[in-house]
């Protein structure tokens, strides 16, 4: 009883370890700041990243063929047109095909800059620490450029704003 005892907190023990080695080397393998990216609009026009640089940041990877974050934007939608004049921009990066980005966008009135980043967007969601791929997958960056908050999966609009609000500069 005693043996198998001790083999349960040994397994426990290098489960702890294992894992606390893993998250260290995820944390290191994550960038801090935005890189100097440059990604197209819809009309091909080459945006970079640093181009909002001085406002709160909220860039949301996404996809036309990804649930989740089709039920997200009307909250990034809502966000954008309340908190535009506190010096936030949501930052939509499409990691899809143009002409279906265009497509949906028939239908849906986003107020906010989409990019495109195709092929190319799951390794630079994978470089900002998105090292599952998942979708949708979003970023909050201060106006310095450094990224203070990764969040996989649907954000919902209440931890978005409790995460927003504190950074924001009183009026």
């Amino acid at each position: 009883m005693m043996k198998q005892w001790l083999s349960i907190v040994l397994v426990a023990l290098l489960a702890l370890t294992g894992g606390i080695a893993v998250k260290h080397f995820m944390a290191q393998s994550e960038i801090s700041s935005l890189p100097a990216v440059s990604l197209p609009d819809l009309s091909g026009k080459s945006h970079d990243l640093s181009e909002w640089q001085g406002k709160i940041r909220v860039i949301n990877f996404w996809a036309t063929w990804c649930p989740p974050c089709r039920k997200e934007i009307p909250d990034f939608i809502a966000l954008q047109q309340a908190y535009a004049d506190k010096g936030v921009i949501v930052l939509g990066i499409a990691i899809d095909d143009q002409r279906a980005v265009s497509e949906f966008l028939q239908d849906i009135h986003i107020n906010y800059p989409i990019l495109m980043a195709s092929d190319v967007g799951i390794a630079l969601t994978r470089q900002l620490g998105n090292t599952l791929s998942v979708l949708p997958f979003t970023l909050i960056v201060d106006p310095q450029g450094k990224i203070l908050h990764r969040h996989y999966g649907e954000f919902s609009k209440e931890k978005l704003i409790d995460i927003i609000n504190p950074l924001l500069i009183p009026q």
